[in-house]
């Protein structure tokens, strides 16, 4: 892991040891909604019980593109051939279900009402979607000449990449 993530991720520890004294005040907002740190760790502990790699172990990677979009995850640890092998079994999986509308997964962890989701499900015998290995994991290409489906896809990646926090990026 490299020193920025070692950074962020202690700064966040200790912004969680503040929250955990303060009777978690700064997790509930104004409007009595969940806030981002608590929506992220509901999306990780949902995330856990579907994708089998280690979150705190692994980077989710989502860059839009003009034709749709590139999600990639790998081993932050490029040695880490455990976690590679669980990534790429498990995109190749989900790059399946994608292909026949399959989104249950997705669903499962960050809810049925996750911006593009449904727009996807209808639409996916409209979108090519490919896997392929990748250095230390894997990754799903996403491509349609739909504009609607576009938009879709890239309402999911920031959805995903904001619900994932310290886990993913836009890449």
């Amino acid at each position: 892991m490299n020193l920025r993530k070692r950074r962020i991720r202690l700064l966040l520890a200790g912004l969680a040891v503040i929250t955990a004294v303060s009777g978690g005040y700064v997790l509930v907002g104004q409007n009595g909604q969940a806030s981002p740190a608590a929506r992220q760790e509901e999306v990780a502990a949902k995330g856990r019980e579907v994708m089998p790699f280690d979150l705190e172990r692994t980077t989710h990677r989502f860059t839009k593109t003009p034709t749709g979009g590139l999600q990639t995850v790998t081993a932050d640890d490029p040695a880490d051939d455990r976690q590679a092998a669980l990534i790429r079994g498990h995109l190749a999986e989900e790059a399946a279900g994608f292909d026949r509308g399959d989104y249950g997964d997705p669903a499962s962890i960050h809810g049925g009402e996750m911006p593009g989701l449904r727009e996807l499900e209808a639409g996916h015998d409209r979108i090519d979607i490919r896997y392929a290995d990748a250095p230390a994991g894997a990754r799903i290409t996403y491509t349609t000449s739909d504009p609607a489906l576009i938009k879709a896809l890239h309402a999911w990646f920031d959805a995903q990449v904001t619900d994932h926090g310290q886990h993913a990026e836009h890449g």
